[in-house]
């Protein structure tokens, strides 16, 4: 999970069978916190590293996750020159056929231009999942306005991403 913060998707991933899971965060803070609250987890790993230049091997994974880091990343100095290097890194360490997942507020307009680069030969799909609501009735439909979904991006390296 690149920039996995103090988000609790780590755990919710190893409550749903996912034991291996490598984190990574630019914040020793937050990797110090981490590593104390899943103590009791061992294969759960948190490094300190920053998502544009990993400290990891060619293809090292079969999937990346990233969750809002891309979106962070274009907040800041140097965003469109960082998330190329991101995206860079990511290509990297996925092994042949891995999968890179972005989570994003971004709409496609805004982000597939960063993912549909030849030099990725990543086969993208988007999807959409309704942002979680505080109350059942306002419950938004997928697909609606950008500000009622997360979009999903799927990133498939060295093939196809159709759907089953």
């Amino acid at each position: 999970m690149s920039g996995c913060g103090n988000s609790r998707m780590t755990e919710d991933m190893f409550e749903d069978g996912f034991s291996s899971i490598t984190n990574i965060d630019i914040s020793r803070v937050v990797i110090d916190q981490m590593i104390e609250r899943y103590k009791d987890k061992p294969t759960l790993i948190w490094q300190e590293m920053n998502v544009c230049n990993l400290d990891f091997p060619d293809e090292t994974f079969d999937a990346v996750l990233d969750k809002g880091t891309m979106d962070s990343l274009l907040c800041g100095e140097g965003s469109t020159a960082n998330v190329q290097k991101m995206a860079e890194e990511v290509s990297r360490v996925l092994k042949p056929a891995g999968v890179y997942i972005v989570i994003s507020y971004g709409v496609p307009d805004n982000r597939l231009s960063y993912l549909e680069k030849d030099e990725f030969s990543w086969s993208v799909t988007v999807h959409t999942v309704p942002k979680p609501s505080v109350s059942a009735a306002a419950v938004p439909e997928a697909g609606g306005d950008a500000n009622s979904v997360h979009y999903i991006y799927v990133c498939s390296k060295g093939g196809d991403n159709e759907e089953a």
